[in-house]
């Protein structure tokens, strides 16, 4: 019998949040192909792919390169991801994983007296290009280079910036004194003016590194002159990657961790994300509840979702890092394990979350990510989530190649054997070790219902990520609500540590934040993410895609 939700609660509201609002009510209804990403020149590029009669891997491609180019806060070359594929009537889903790895001279402590995270010595051997390559041969239909078209066209001739990413580059040149090349590749005149919302932003020296990559293929990337200009930007400013670091770089197809949720199959990224895991756990102790009896907002349903996510996070702290160097236990998505978990949470009261691990000793108290979704008319499903890790990665752009590395190293437990109540982890799972990939939060996630696409979604926001996907597939399996209701909706985090739940509804929902308190939590305003996501009628097999006004955004569909 499942236990059903007791009324309880109260909580502390240390700040508090309304969604910010861009753009109009974009929702599109199409039944050919959609894409729907952060930048419109983004999703554009990747239409115009579909409508050559290229596949969902072949748009994600194009798309993936434009976003290099018209969203440069986390669009990338220089960085890395993970990309679900669903398949049209064939093959099982797969994930494409090309998460950045620790150069060979990394050690475990090189950031144990702490460091910034910008700059040369943060920066990840980078994976996206190799990445897509791979999606590519498993995949795609049209030529390589006609996929890179598109975004080099954008670099060349330049496009036109909308507000909110004007407003971000202002904000990063602004920010970025000890950084030259940023302030001259993406300051207007050098950070001399400001841009504003109109204005066109060229990239000719992306564009060159783009034309590369598109003629000789992704060994231009990794053994020829951008890796020549990768490798001596790391000697000018004291970083790490060598030639053979690139050289030696590799992406993985890999299974993706497959679940199953009131009907419905679920399918995210396994390590080294952790998002899958995560995920998965965390529906699985929900399964045990019957959410439905009480409503979307309620302290009942919250409280539940916080005490899931407080124990898969535990988890993700004790279990989860690059599987190659670390053994990961097989019950961690397992329907049983959920069961004892979901029985050790008390519904009237909130979990201490120290309680929940003993044995990780605590020290005293001392994001920039991006997601796309695509379909095509036969049914196949790109979720594509990638990033530099903070907006703008590293700060660091090769000189002359127009192009901006990661800071994936700060992605790493970086204090070996630190963990406290402020969120810091230092749990041996995800130290540094050369050729090691960090630790993700990515979660690019397909459902499907009846062998069949139901929904793409994903977000960026670090280790909050995992929890916006849970909090859409929450409203949407669970609520019956619509696609755009269910990106609207005010989402909700924890993560373990610190011990805070984080809930953009505090103003809205206020007599259920005033309950949870009486639970013992503690709450504090966010603004979480924003879900590009898709979903597909059952009934009419109509693509829905909605653009999360969060952010800016678009849906592009025929």
């Amino acid at each position: 019998m499942k236990p059903s939700l007791c009324a309880a609660g109260l909580v502390v509201l240390v700040g508090a949040f309304a969604p910010v609002v861009h753009g109009r009510d974009n929702v599109v209804q199409v039944r050919n192909g959609l894409v729907v990403s952060v930048s419109a020149p983004g999703s554009e590029a990747g239409l115009e792919i579909l409508k050559r009669g290229g596949n969902a891997v072949d748009a994600a491609i194009a798309t993936a390169f434009a976003l290099a180019v018209t969203y440069p806060a986390a669009g990338n070359i220089g960085g890395g991801g993970f990309m679900t594929i669903f398949p049209a009537n064939g093959p099982k889903p797969v994930v494409v994983e090309y998460r950045e790895t620790a150069p060979a001279a990394a050690t475990k402590t090189m950031f144990a007296k702490g460091h910034s995270g910008y700059g040369h010595l943060a920066v990840g051997v980078p994976g996206t290009v190799r990445g897509l390559a791979l999606a590519h041969q498993r995949f795609g239909k049209l030529p390589w280079k006609d996929l890179l078209a598109p975004a080099i066209r954008l670099a060349d001739e330049g496009f036109l910036l909308d507000d909110p990413l004007a407003t971000s580059l202002n904000s990063v040149v602004a920010a970025a004194s000890d950084f030259p090349e940023l302030r001259r590749v993406f300051g207007k005149n050098g950070g001399a003016d400001r841009w504003q919302a109109g204005d066109r932003l060229v990239q000719k020296e992306l564009a060159a590194t783009l034309r590369l990559i598109a003629e000789q293929g992704p060994d231009a990337f990794y053994h020829g002159r951008i890796a020549d200009q990768i490798v001596a930007e790391m000697k000018a400013g004291g970083g790490l990657i060598t030639k053979a670091d690139l050289a030696s770089y590799q992406a993985h197809v890999r299974e993706p961790i497959h679940g199953t949720y009131r009907g419905y199959d679920i399918y995210a990224p396994p390590p080294p994300s952790s998002g899958g895991i995560c995920l998965v756990q965390m529906l699985n102790i929900l399964e045990n509840f019957e959410l439905k009896k009480h409503d979307r907002w309620s302290p009942e349903t919250l409280h539940v979702m916080v005490e899931a996510m407080r124990r898969a996070y535990c988890d993700r702290a004790r279990y989860l890092g690059d599987p190659a160097f670390t053994k990961i236990p097989d019950h961690l998505t397992s329907k049983e394990y959920a069961r004892k978990l979901a029985q050790g949470i008390d519904l009237s009261r909130a979990t201490r979350s120290e309680d929940l691990a003993p044995d990780i000793p605590l020290a005293p108290e001392g994001d920039s990510t991006t997601h796309f979704s695509v379909i095509d008319k036969d049914g196949m499903a790109v979720a594509n989530t990638y990033t530099l890790e903070r907006s703008y990665g590293s700060r660091v752009v090769v000189r002359g190649a127009g192009f901006l590395l990661n800071d994936e190293m700060i992605d790493f437990n970086t204090q070996p054997g630190v963990t406290n109540r402020a969120g810091v982890i230092g749990t041996e799972p995800n130290q540094i070790a050369p050729g090691k990939r960090m630790l993700s939060s990515q979660t690019p996630t397909i459902v499907a219902k009846n062998g069949k696409v139901y929904l793409i979604t994903g977000s960026p926001g670090s280790r909050t990520i995992i929890n916006t996907v849970l909090n859409i597939c929450v409203s949407v399996l669970d609520y019956d609500m619509d696609l755009r209701s269910a990106v609207d909706a005010p989402r909700l985090h924890h993560q373990w540590f610190p011990d805070v739940v984080r809930f953009e509804g505090v103003r809205t929902h206020a007599a259920t934040v005033a309950k949870l308190r009486a639970m013992g939590h503690t709450v504090e305003g966010i603004r979480q993410g924003d879900a590009h996501s898709i979903w597909v009628d059952p009934k009419t097999g109509m693509y829905h895609g909605v653009a999360d006004r969060r952010i800016s955004g678009k849906a592009a569909g025929y």
